[in-house]
């Protein structure tokens, strides 16, 4: 059995989805952050930067969203959602997952904790900078799936695009969400309407964004 700790709407979101949409038994374990749980002298021993998600397998544990993502994607390799090792979709696929992870959920946490780059004095400048970081990358993806499409690897759906709709309903709530780009908006629907995320967003009590 997995034992997935979580919070709702975080981004141990994509690796719950990704455990529903491969049919895996697992156990949710939830982190009150308003206790601030996640900082716990007893979670910190498994995940020691505080965050989530971290996915515990036989007893070890593995941190970081994308990096559990593309595990459980060569785990389960059988349901084809990771290109084999050593083939060029592979490649492809290493970069959109880094893409995802180095461009974009950094530039996310600029945007949402904007005084952690250069302080209080400085939050609407990180902000401008963060949000002019975020859609650039947001039209850059969006030029690949309008020649390269319908998924970020073509034709094949892979853990890339699980990651990626997550972060993009993190812009939701941005002077310019990413589903304002038409070929990301018809890959956002494409994904929201798989059983799996109508039912990953049912277990988490998530209502916005459908």
């Amino acid at each position: 059995m997995m034992i997935l700790y979580h919070s709702p709407s975080t981004a141990a979101l994509v690796v719950h989805w990704l455990l529903i949409e491969l049919d895996l038994p697992h156990e949710i374990r939830s982190l009150d952050f308003e206790t601030r749980a996640q900082k716990s002298p007893e979670y910190l021993k498994i995940n020691p930067a505080g965050v989530v998600p971290t996915l515990v397998i036989d007893g070890r544990p593995i941190c970081e969203a994308a990096a559990i993502a593309m595990y459980l994607g060569d785990v389960y390799s059988g349901r084809g959602l990771a290109p084999a090792p050593g083939t060029p979709e592979r490649a492809q696929y290493y970069q959109w997952m880094f893409f995802l992870a180095n461009t974009l959920q950094p530039a996310y946490r600029a945007w949402f904790y904007p005084t952690e780059p250069a302080g209080e004095a400085n939050v609407e400048a990180s902000k401008h900078q963060a949000r002019e970081r975020i859609e650039w990358a947001w039209a850059r993806v969006a030029a690949h799936l309008e020649t390269g499409g319908p998924y970020l690897l073509g034709e094949r759906l892979s853990v890339a695009d699980f990651l990626m709709t997550m972060l993009m309903r993190w812009s939701r709530n941005m002077p310019r969400p990413s589903d304002t780009w038409p070929a990301l908006k018809a890959h956002a629907q494409r994904m929201k309407a798989r059983p799996s995320f109508r039912e990953t967003y049912a277990r988490e009590g998530l209502t916005d964004w459908t």
